[in-house]
């Protein structure tokens, strides 16, 4: 246990020194009646050395506008106009260039002139997509379940709470009480906020959640007493209390992406499985490693769980100071 804990915290450290650096680009096309298209076509700054991500638009859709190029701190925005003239852009193909050594995916969101809209996800694996009349929900089941299970595997701090918790918790049965109510938690106000039922400060709710990892460190880096904290007695309800924060964080990247219209509660319901696979994946992952080591002989003395706690506290300590910083 004790190579199993220091070697997660700092995976983890590793996949957070690169917050969301390559994020996933998206490619958004209104379609207008006439078959006018307007395309904006956002990418992360940072780029992959050596790669050049670009939208291949349909033959026969020339561009009829110049070129406006928006520059951020951390991405770069482009829009433009193309012409598909009456055919518009039903049965017209789209690709991506250089997805594979990018290391990136693109969501791809489409309006059509009747008021359609439809989301893909164009990935590496299939770097082309014909755009149909309208998505087959099991097109939308496999997208939306598999960019949940990328959004929680690819958030270092989400991963870190969950680490924490098992951590935190000695029997299996408190344990799955736990993680479920952080699962009750997070997927209450990831669906509200999406429906739009709740508005929130994106910037500060991030700040939010990495004081949750923190404070757990700080809880677990404490010595137990003959009367335990609120957090050891009753885990679970901590863990659904800060479930709703972090939610709000997950609400943001599908927020981004956007729901299809006539799928909605089909997408938000399979993003919403998508994470929970992700965050049982890694439970696995840590509970595995745990029986492989302590099968080995190869126990956790207290030293190396206080280096693993203050490992994972000075990274959520990091990420409060960069998230505080970004208020103001």
């Amino acid at each position: 246990m004790m190579r199993a804990a220091i070697a997660l915290v700092l995976v983890l450290a590793a996949g957070a020194a690169h917050a969301h650096p390559l994020a996933p680009a998206l490619l958004e096309l209104k379609e207008r009646p006439g078959g006018m298209v307007d395309v904006v076509w956002k990418t992360s700054s940072l780029k992959v050395p050596g790669t050049n991500v670009q939208p291949v638009l349909p033959e026969g859709c020339p561009l009829v506008s110049d070129m406006n190029v928006t520059e951020a701190v951390d991405s770069v925005t482009s829009h433009w106009t193309i012409d598909c003239g009456e055919q518009g852009l039903v049965g017209r193909t789209i690709a991506v260039t250089d997805l594979l050594p990018a290391r990136i995916d693109v969501l791809l969101r489409l309006a059509l002139a009747d008021g359609r809209s439809m989301n893909f996800v164009i990935r590496s694996s299939e770097p082309s997509i014909v755009i149909p009349e309208r998505a087959r929900p099991l097109d939308v089941a496999v997208d939306y379940a598999r960019l949940g299970i990328d959004n929680i595997l690819g958030g270092p701090d989400h991963l870190l709470f969950v680490f924490g918790l098992v951590l935190l918790v000695r029997s299996l049965g408190m344990l799955v009480r736990t993680v479920t109510a952080f699962t009750i938690g997070h997927s209450l106000t990831l669906s509200l906020a999406v429906l739009g039922f709740v508005t929130y400060p994106s910037r500060l709710i991030e700040l939010l959640i990495a004081l949750s990892v923190f404070l757990l460190a700080v809880e677990l880096a404490r010595k137990e007493t003959a009367q335990p904290t609120l957090m050891r007695r009753l885990p679970w309800v901590i863990a659904g209390c800060f479930g709703l924060l972090h939610g709000l964080g997950f609400a943001g990247a599908l927020t981004e992406v956007g729901l299809p219209s006539g799928e909605i509660p089909l997408a938000l319901f399979t993003f919403n499985v998508g994470i929970e696979i992700g965050q049982i994946v890694f439970v696995v992952v840590v509970f595995a490693t745990r029986a492989v080591v302590g099968s080995s002989g190869d126990s956790m003395p207290r030293w190396a769980r206080q280096v693993s706690l203050y490992a994972m506290g000075s990274l959520a300590a990091f990420w409060c100071f960069e998230r505080a910083s970004a208020l103001f």
